[in-house]
């Protein structure tokens, strides 16, 4: 911004210096010729008297000699009997029109001009009084002039630019406090406010800039207390069911109960320890793929086993770091391992795969089911057409893409839905190669 104000300034001030400078320069030229040629008058008029007196070609010389033209033969005399007087450089033609003219004439001679003045004697006589005058007289003065001129021109021009470079300095120093506050409320930092002196439109601005962050933090402020307080109220028949369940005996059915209440009150704990956390979260240092995604298959193994669904295991036998938080993760694939048991037959079979290529870690989830008629759909919040929330979809899809990685659901080699996360690798320069597992039916990993 400085460096376009200071542009605008410069342009502006150009174009004024020049529509002031050159006119001037005109203005000066003109002067110093004018001046040149009106001396060169006033030399041949004192020559008037003497002409009028007596046609002594000796009186006359001794007169021309004592003019300051005369001592630079810069001056000559025609009488009217003829002849001349001093050093001429007009010719004939020049003469004989100027006596016809009757009046001062100014005539372009060699190396200059020559002022042409007529003296009437009576009797129809006719004298003529030339004064020469040189180039460098006519010009004398005005280089210095124009110099003088340009110099105070480019004095302003600069001066001017300076100036606007100053105001800009401020404008941009306030423009720029705007959007460091800007990113740190981006960042999470809902405590930041702006302090602009300069100009008042920014400072209106930055008045409600700190409004906003203001709303915004007491917004978030009673969302994250909204979210712990239904969370904690969560915990009264969480605890009922876990009473409820401990009576249930042993048995893989009542053991599996046990288990995901077990699961429910850690995910509870964990929605209101991170909404009491706030924005800023210095915890998410990353995850290993690999080994979040085995866990979470064995987690749903055993219900796999109970409706006869077949799974596989593809490429997470070697390390898949990630820049997204273990819970986060466990979050996102419990979602989308769920989605297949709760959108399909029991017995349709599902895979989860892990790679990690080239800085990106990729995790697949294929299933063989009836596919997603509209992913673009599927990922709107909300919306389902098999009775659910629509969130499932929705919630992966952000935690991903807040991670930097991104969701895509297409057809799979399994003939029903491949939803593909790519996540960007905690450590690309240590990214390990994982072997791909491929299964009948299956394509690249």
């Amino acid at each position: 911004m400085r460096r376009s104000l200071a542009l605008v300034s410069l342009a502006v001030t150009s174009m004024v210096a020049l529509a002031f400078l050159v006119p001037l320069m005109l203005v000066v030229y003109d002067l110093a010729r004018d001046r040149a040629l009106t001396e060169a008058e006033r030399q041949a008029s004192a020559l008037t008297p003497v002409l009028a007196i007596t046609a002594d070609p000796l009186t006359i010389a001794t007169a021309l000699a004592s003019t300051e033209f005369g001592l630079a033969q810069r001056i000559a005399v025609h009488p009217a009997e003829g002849g001349q007087i001093g050093t001429s450089r007009a010719n004939r033609e020049q003469l004989g029109e100027a006596v016809r003219r009757g009046h001062a004439s100014i005539v372009d001679v060699m190396d200059g001009k020559a002022v042409l003045q007529p003296v009437a004697l009576g009797e129809r006589r006719t004298a003529l009084v030339e004064s020469f005058v040189p180039q460098e007289e006519l010009e004398r003065g005005v280089t210095e002039a124009w110099v003088s001129l340009a110099a105070v021109a480019l004095a302003l021009v600069l001066l001017s630019v300076l100036i606007a470079d100053r105001l800009g300095t401020r404008v941009v120093r306030s423009a720029r406090t705007l959007a460091e506050g800007a990113k740190a409320i981006g960042d999470g930092d809902l405590g930041t406010r702006v302090q602009v002196s300069s100009p008042p439109e920014l400072e209106r601005t930055a008045a409600a800039f700190n409004g906003m962050a203001e709303r915004i933090g007491g917004l978030v402020t009673a969302e994250r207390e909204l979210v712990a307080d239904l969370s904690h109220r969560l915990r009264t028949p969480l605890t009922a069911l876990r009473l409820d369940a401990e009576t249930l005996g042993e048995g893989p059915g009542a053991q599996r109960i046990r288990s995901a209440v077990h699961a429910l009150e850690r995910e509870v704990d964990e929605i209101i320890r991170r909404a009491r956390r706030g924005l800023v979260d210095g915890d998410a240092a990353g995850c290993d793929a690999a080994l979040v995604g085995r866990e979470r298959l064995a987690f749903w193994a055993a219900l796999a086993e109970d409706q006869q669904r077949p799974w596989r295991q593809i490429g997470a036998d070697h390390p898949a770091p990630v820049r997204i938080a273990r819970d986060e993760l466990v979050a996102v694939l419990d979602a989308l391992l769920g989605n297949v048991f709760r959108h399909t037959e029991e017995g349709v079979g599902f895979a989860l795969g892990v790679r990690n290529r080239a800085g990106v870690v990729t995790i697949l989830v294929d299933d063989s089911g009836p596919g997603i008629a509209d992913p673009e759909e599927a990922l709107s919040r909300g919306a389902s057409g098999a009775g659910s929330t629509g969130l499932g979809l929705d919630i992966a899809h952000r935690v991903v893409r807040a991670a930097g990685g991104s969701l895509r659901i297409s057809s799979g080699p399994m003939s029903g839905t491949r939803i593909r996360l790519d996540l960007p690798a905690a450590d690309a320069s240590t990214a390990v190669r994982s072997p791909v597992t491929k299964a009948p039916g299956d394509d690249h990993l």
